[in-house]
């Protein structure tokens, strides 16, 4: 098996621990421990890789540590969701930073009238259902991360290869879990908000992570 193939494995099954640990309230610790470790996996799986671009490698590290304190945040048992939320914004700035080494900024428009869309679409559904406080908060968050979906898109549509596609694919994925993470929390809870938020955002996460440019 190879190395990709092995981190491949450890990641889904510590994934799939930590959303079991989500669900069975006898076992938490699972959930406790597996969530930041399936992070945390993904990061020494970048931290191993050569690439042809360090200061992309360096930006995704930064990005996938903020995550796991994110992560960490999130599963407290106390109410942390603004550290959290604020954990993945610099995240997604990170990342933007690291796309920022494959293009210009803006180097296409329509993906950012895309996400800008469906930034809008969503944040037009969760408003009615945010705190006042919140508010503002979750609108630039939101704003972020569409600019680093649209970021990782328009870098795939001048650079059409492997790595800009996984980033692509990774920044869409992390629009679908923090948007099912935001209805589960704001608007309408669901049984399967755990298994779904958390399967998205660490392919959300892997695909990021399968986006560093290698060294030929």
């Amino acid at each position: 098996m190879t190395r990709t193939g092995s981190f491949t494995w450890a990641v889904a099954i510590a994934a799939g621990l930590a959303i079991a640990g989500a669900y069975l309230p006898a076992m938490p610790w699972l959930h406790w421990l597996f969530k930041p470790l399936t992070t945390l996996l993904i990061a020494w799986s970048v931290w191993r890789m050569a690439s042809a671009v360090p200061r992309y490698r360096t930006w995704l590290l930064v990005g996938l540590v903020l995550s796991t304190f994110g992560d960490v945040f999130l599963m407290l048992p106390v109410d942390a969701f603004v550290p959290g939320l604020a954990s993945f914004l610099l995240a997604h700035l990170a990342y933007l930073l690291a796309l920022r080494q494959r293009g210009r900024w803006f180097a296409s428009l329509w993906p950012f009238a895309l996400y800008a869309l469906v930034a809008g679409i969503v944040l037009s559904q969760l408003w009615p259902g945010l705190p006042d406080a919140l508010r503002v908060p979750v609108v630039v968050y939101v704003v972020v991360l569409a600019a680093m979906a649209a970021q990782a898109l328009a870098v795939w549509w001048r650079q059409r290869d492997a790595a800009s596609a996984s980033a692509a694919i990774g920044g869409a994925c992390f629009v679908l879990s923090d948007a099912l993470l935001a209805w589960d929390r704001f608007v309408v809870p669901f049984a399967a908000a755990s298994a779904a938020v958390l399967a998205s955002y660490w392919l959300a996460q892997w695909g990021l992570a399968r986006s560093l440019p290698p060294r030929d």
